[in-house]
Order: structure tokens, then C-alpha cells, then sequence
């Protein structure tokens, strides 16, 4: 750890008013703890360790005695252990104060400290406190490097889809088949030779597999019939340390024309997107504080007002940093509800989706915020399904 990102975290522990931060692990558990403390994951962590930083003052290390050295690269004083009274006896300079931990009840992608040690540690009396707002400011924020970062994935992705999207409508117009896996190859082939990485492949579904959000198929999957909806969504980074996620999906249909109520559905989930941005924007405009939960209530009203509560499955939005489904603010209500606020480097997704059993659409944008305003990423976005034609 830098003296920079030590400041960087007492910062977060004031702002977030609290005593300090509890890093903790065992069998390196928590990847979270060791991603932020830059501990390797061959180092061996046979024994339960604790690194706590203050909100004020100088850092202490509790370790084990046969693993005395895990931590001797980080700032702090250290105190080494044998048994369980010993580590009991380490946490007495924590006790009676609130500390941040890796626990949530709301978002299980930074609850990694288990029931066990939490009850070990109250059991020492100390106040625990959800580290998830210390997790956004210290991981799930950009800064300049990131927002370029992030800004050269998006339009990499956008440019992916437009050469994807000319071998469909040329496939369509010389009747030639073309599949699923065809198309996500070609999106692979784009990856590597712009030097992008990502956690899983793209999706790519048609017909009525785009009435499901997460679809997957091994092999070549099917080939497009004509009519079919083309769902795409696809999420990668630069292949670098610094590298950060844009995530989007686009939609199309395998034709000349679109149906009508394809056409309606579509410009209802358009408004219903764009609906959501302004109401970021109008709210950090009038220097209201907005969270991720805010958001996707009112983007979930306004999905159902339109006569869709049926076919919504997820919500709004996630986080996106160094990873796709990164640490900040989600725009959910319902599945992890997320009370945090949208703050100065938030970046997150804004993808209303509507699924049937025969097709689905889904829309989705990625917004950061910089000098207080949204800013939409990439070259463009989304107003009208593609077509053949």
C-alpha cells in the first residue's frame, strides 16, 4: 500500500464518519481485502489476520506467529498471536468504536467477513458498520486516468457493434447464414486485436433467446431466422492494470422492417432509459442527493406506467470500475437494494430491459459523473432498433 492510497482510505473512513477500516482474511476468502492491500494470492494465509487502518494515526497489524511476516510490507505497528485469546486480547484498542467491515445484507459483492469472525469480533466489542460506502469511495470511483480509461473501452465496444451489425445485414442480404457463435467469434476476434479483455464472452441471442438476460450457449448456437430480435451486450477493458469496464447492448432485428409493436416496445424502453438519465441529471443539477435506489424506483414506475411490470427481471443499473459489476453505486431497488449515493466518479449502467416469452429488449448506456454532471460514454447511443433494410 502507497501512502497515497493510505490517505486516500483515512479520508474515506472521516467522510464516511467513521473510527477506521477492518481488512481481514483467512485462506485468502476475502479477494477484496488482498485486492486492496496488494496482497499476492500465493502468499500462504493459513491463519486469520487483521490490518486495521484508523481514521486518524498510524495503522496495526494482528498476525500469527508462524505467519508473523504476511503483512510486514504495509505502514503500521504489529502484534503477533498464538491462540484465540491472544487475538481476542490484540482487538482490545478496537473496542467501544465504530470500524468498517466487509459485510452488507443488501450487497453480497462485498460481504465476504464471515458470520464467524464477525461474531468474534463483536464478541471482543467492537461496533461493526458495512464498509460499503468506504468500499465505493476507495475502488468504485474514477478519477481522470479512469474516465479515459473507461472512455477508450466504450467507444472500442461501439465501433465492435457496427462492424458486427454490417455482418448481419450482410448476411441477411445475401442469405447467408450466419449464427450466434458466428457473431460472438467476431466480437472475440475484436477484443484481442484491440487489446481488450473480459470476464466472460459477449451475449449474443436471437429470436426468443433475447427474452432471456443472461443467455449463454456453447458451440455455434442457432442461426438467425428472419424477424428474429438480435440482442447484443457485450463488457470488456484495455488489457492493463489501469484498465476500466464500459459495458453496453444494442438490438436489432434480422430484417428489412420492424413490426409495430416491436417499434412501440422499443421507443418506450428508449424513454424509459433516457427518463432515468435526466432524472440524474435534474437531481444532481439542483445539488439533490440521488441514490443508486432512487434511480431504479423511478425508472421501475415508469416501466410499469407504461404496462410493463410483467416483463422487468432486473434492475436499472450496476457499478462499473476494474471490474464489469464493479464496487460503486448500483441503480437497484430490489434485487441488492443500494442506498449509497451517486457521488463525483460514480460510473454505472443504466439498462432497462423488457423480456416476454417469444423476445426481449434491453438498452443500455454507461454514465459517469465528472464536475457534478452525468456524462454518457462512448460515440453514441441507442434511439432505434437496427435493421437489414
Amino acid at each position: 500500500m502507497t501512502f497515497e492510497e493510505l490517505q486516500t482510505i483515512q479520508e474515506a473512513i472521516r467522510t464516511e464518519g467513521l473510527d477506521g477500516w477492518i481488512f481481514s482474511n483467512f485462506h485468502h476468502r476475502d479477494r477484496l481485502s488482498d485486492a486492496i492491500l496488494h496482497i499476492a494470492p500465493e502468499t500462504t494465509n493459513s491463519r486469520l489476520w487483521v490490518y486495521g487502518v484508523p481514521a486518524q494515526g498510524e495503522p496495526f497489524k494482528i498476525v500469527h506467529a508462524i505467519e508473523a511476516g504476511l503483512l510486514e510490507d504495509l505502514p503500521g505497528s504489529t502484534r503477533v498471536y498464538l491462540g484465540r485469546d491472544d487475538f481476542i486480547a490484540a482487538l482490545t484498542p478496537l473496542q467501544h468504536r465504530r470500524w468498517g467491515v466487509h459485510l452488507s445484507e443488501t450487497l453480497p459483492t462485498i460481504s465476504y467477513l464471515d458470520a464467524g469472525t464477525a461474531g468474534l469480533f463483536e464478541k471482543a466489542r467492537i461496533h461493526l458498520v458495512s464498509a460499503a460506502g468506504l468500499i465505493q469511495r476507495f475502488k468504485g470511483l474514477l478519477d481522470t486516468q479512469g474516465i479515459q480509461a473507461h472512455e477508450q473501452a466504450a467507444t472500442a465496444l461501439y465501433d465492435i457493434v457496427e462492424l458486427v451489425w454490417d455482418q448481419v445485414q450482410d448476411a441477411y442480404t445475401h442469405h447467408r447464414v450466419i449464427t450466434e457463435g458466428g457473431l460472438r467469434s467476431i466480437m472475440l476476434e475484436e477484443f484481442q486485436r484491440r487489446k481488450l479483455v473480459s470476464d466472460h464472452p459477449p451475449l449474443v441471442a436471437a429470436g426468443a433467446h433475447s427474452g432471456n438476460p443472461h443467455y449463454d450457449f456453447s458451440g455455434s448456437g442457432v442461426p438467425l431466422q428472419s424477424g428474429d430480435v438480435v440482442q447484443f451486450d457485450l463488457w470488456a477493458k484495455k488489457n492493463s492494470p489501469q484498465g476500466i469496464y464500459a459495458d453496453i447492448s444494442w438490438v436489432g432485428i434480422f430484417g428489412a422492417s420492424v413490426q409495430e409493436d416491436l417499434e412501440q416496445a422499443f421507443t418506450d424502453l428508449v424513454e424509459v432509459r433516457e427518463g432515468a438519465y435526466r432524472f440524474i441529471a435534474e437531481e444532481l443539477g439542483a445539488g439533490r442527493p440521488v441514490s443508486g435506489a432512487m434511480v431504479d424506483i423511478k425508472t421501475r414506475e415508469h416501466l410499469i406506467d407504461l404496462g410493463y411490470q410483467k416483463a422487468i427481471k432486473h434492475r436499472t443499473g450496476h457499478g462499473i470500475d476494474t471490474e464489469c459489476h464493479g464496487y460503486g453505486v448500483n441503480m437497484d431497488s430490489l434485487e441488492f437494494p443500494d442506498s449509497r449515493l451517486i457521488l463525483e466518479g460514480s460510473c454505472f449502467s443504466l439498462e432497462p430491459g423488457i423480456y416476454f416469452s417469444n423476445f426481449g429488449l434491453r438498452t443500455e448506456i454507461n454514465v459517469y459523473i465528472t464536475q457534478g454532471k452525468p456524462i454518457i460514454s462512448g460515440s453514441a447511443r441507442q434511439f432505434a432498433l437496427l435493421t437489414c433494410g
